[in-house]
């Protein structure tokens, strides 16, 4: 019997200058951006649906460039994330510029999302066994939450430093999450003065989530009291982790962690493309993309 499974994508970071933006950066030898491999995986693993999170503004160029070939290999929908879509009873200050943060993005997805489903940003590259991971987690249908974490010395870049969430897991549970923010050569500091040691294996989270979709009842529960607080602060933002972390300490749900032993690929910064390009190019030439 088969299990339906969505994966959602968040894009809408893209903004005004889509075109120059890292998220739709050629890194294939035909035009494939990161998010064309991801889907790839994606399905390979079992997910039979994307929905791209984006913005108004970009709708026709992201459907043009990115749509376009994305319908080809699995069926496509479309969630937009706006600064006016807000919890009953909450208008947007005139004056704000700044998208609401991620995890207001997820809640946008609402409508679009009735099954068990994944979260992913647009462009990081996760590898294939965690999207097996996930999926089949999912597949269990446990009813709790899941993340995939990565060993740190794997989500690293020779070209600076790097923000991470380093998590404390008990027995493939998710315990806390705790954000390093400058991080060089598995060690962080926080007055750039003091380098502390950090586990060259320990796990990252790397904004991959697994949820039910009983998470958006969360999520707008935790957006009330945000607006409700905080609604007129300029460029605050609500992060899909903090929802993470809520669910935790009321012990409403367990988070379990799948930890994916693949390197993960980013570009951080914009000398790190030529790797990224490499490393991907290379699993091209093993036969790990037919088509592409």
């Amino acid at each position: 019997m088969s299990f339906n499974a969505t994966l959602v994508v968040m894009a809408a970071g893209m903004g005004s200058r889509f075109g120059g933006l890292k998220q739709i950066e050629p890194v294939g030898p035909g035009g494939q951006a990161i998010i064309d491999f991801s889907v790839y995986d994606a399905k390979a693993a079992g997910f039979n649906k994307v929905v791209f999170i984006i913005k108004h503004e970009i709708e026709k160029e992201f459907k043009e460039i990115v749509g376009s070939r994305i319908e080809k290999m699995i069926d496509v929908d479309y969630a937009y994330q706006e600064l006016d879509m807000l919890p009953e009873g909450f208008t947007c200050p005139e004056e704000r510029q700044k998208p609401w943060g991620t995890a207001h993005a997820i809640y946008c997805a609402r409508d679009k999302v009735n099954t068990p489903f994944a979260v992913i940003n647009a462009d990081d590259y996760y590898g294939k066994s965690a999207y097996v991971k996930m999926y089949n987690h999912l597949k269990e249908q446990k009813g709790d939450f899941c993340m995939v974490g990565f060993r740190l010395q794997n989500t690293l870049t020779e070209n600076g430093t790097v923000s991470r969430g380093i998590c404390e897991v008990e027995n493939g549970i998710l315990k806390s999450v705790t954000e390093r923010t400058k991080i060089l050569d598995c060690k962080y500091t926080e007055d750039d003065e003091n380098w502390v040691e950090l586990p060259p294996d320990c796990i990252v989270s790397m904004n991959m989530w697994g949820f039910t979709p009983d998470v958006f009842t969360y999520i707008e529960s935790d957006l009330k009291e945000f607006f409700a607080e905080k609604i007129n602060v300029p460029k605050v933002e609500y992060y899909l982790p903090t929802v993470v972390s809520n669910v935790i300490e009321r012990g409403q749900k367990n988070v379990s962690v799948l930890v994916a032993e693949d390197r993960w690929y980013g570009v951080t910064y914009k000398e790190d493309k030529v790797n990224v390009v490499d490393a991907l190019n290379q699993k091209i030439i093993n036969g790990e993309y037919e088509g592409f």
